[in-house]
């Protein structure tokens, strides 16, 4: 069974929201959408689960469109940030909430809540009133009421976004896990980067409402379609050149020549690129480099565990941070060596 999202379009008070979007969701895959605030990821979720309605078009389940099917009769589940469980209520009664709205038989529905309590390790926890529990605790039982219908598709909106940084790796691991055992596709929805590499199949790069980039985690980290899929995902070194020569692609920058010979574009002798240096692509250099090579001055140094984070400051005032096996002193002048293989040309 597959998801397939067509060309949606929808506005928001009189202004493009989301402009043209499309994408699939294979059985027991993740595929996380991933974008900034206000890019449209949660109003998709509510189109696809049939909470909102798309200006054009479509959402399709195994080739069937769902225009006119309600909510319930989708059979998809959703988990929002905030969880929205009943407060006045014990954990067993919010899981049981949406078997109860499907009138199914009580001894069913006891099953199916116990089922979901155990998957998710609360088993212990259905007499609990979800109020004098921790927020991962809380979480879980969000989860479990999700899963105990069997929805045939799982929709996570932020749901780890209340946690704390600790919690929610832990529990991003959880998730994961959990949903790779129970092979129900998943559509989670996220900010952070982070987040996203260590749980998706698949990524979704959202930005103003068009999708930007569609890859595997490692694809799309590792070659970027864009400087702003670049920037988003946390790689900020990145300088304007123009294309000097096609082949071997040689790209001319106000800091120097270099030739990168990662996703070489298409665009002739003349065309405006940029280049991305990748974070370990430096090397010290003795003596000033030629090709592919920056040369300026150390504005920081810092420890990150394995290696050192040194800022460069070069002639023109653009930043860079690399990171190297060795320190480098304060308002040193030096040249680094970059790898030709960690330099990415993007349009």
């Amino acid at each position: 069974m597959a998801l397939s999202v067509r060309e949606i379009h929808k506005m928001y008070e009189g202004k493009p929201l989301l402009r043209g979007v499309s994408f699939e969701v294979p059985d027991g895959e993740t595929v996380c959408l991933l974008g900034p605030s206000g890019s449209g990821k949660s109003t998709l979720l509510r189109i696809i689960t049939g909470l909102e309605a798309a200006e054009s078009g479509q959402v399709l389940w195994d080739g069937t469109d769902l225009a006119g099917v309600p909510v319930h009769q989708r059979h998809f589940g959703l988990m929002f940030q905030d969880y929205a469980l009943f407060p006045h209520r014990k954990v067993a009664e919010n899981v049981a909430f949406g078997l109860r709205m499907q009138n199914l038989p009580a001894a069913e529905i006891q099953q199916r809540v116990n089922e979901a309590l155990e998957r998710v390790n609360m088993a212990g926890f259905a007499n609990r009133r979800v109020t004098d529990l921790s927020g991962g605790e809380q979480q879980r039982v969000a989860l479990a009421r999700a899963l105990a219908p069997r929805p045939l598709l799982l929709m996570l909106d932020e749901p780890l976004g209340a946690l704390d940084r600790a919690l929610r790796e832990q529990l991003g691991q959880f998730l994961r896990e959990l949903l790779h055992e129970t092979q129900i596709p998943a559509i989670y929805v996220t900010h952070d980067q982070e987040e996203a590499f260590a749980i998706a199949d698949r990524l979704v790069l959202l930005n103003e409402g068009r999708v930007e980039q569609d890859g595997a985690p490692d694809q799309v980290y590792n070659r970027p379609v864009s400087v702003w899929a670049a920037r988003f995902l946390g790689l900020t070194n990145v300088l304007p050149g123009t294309v000097v020569e096609r082949h071997p692609l040689l790209v001319k920058t106000a800091l120097g020549v270099f030739r990168p010979v990662v996703v070489e574009p298409t665009e002739p002798v003349g065309s405006e690129v940029s280049l991305l240096f990748r974070p370990t692509a430096a090397r010290v250099e003795s003596e000033n480099g030629g090709e592919n090579s920056l040369t300026g001055t150390v504005e920081d140094t810092t420890f990150r565990g394995e290696s050192y984070r040194i800022t460069l400051r070069c002639v023109d005032h653009s930043v860079f941070q690399f990171y190297l096996s060795d320190p480098l002193p304060l308002h040193a002048k030096v040249t680094l060596v970059l790898e030709p293989n960690e330099i990415v040309c993007l349009k």
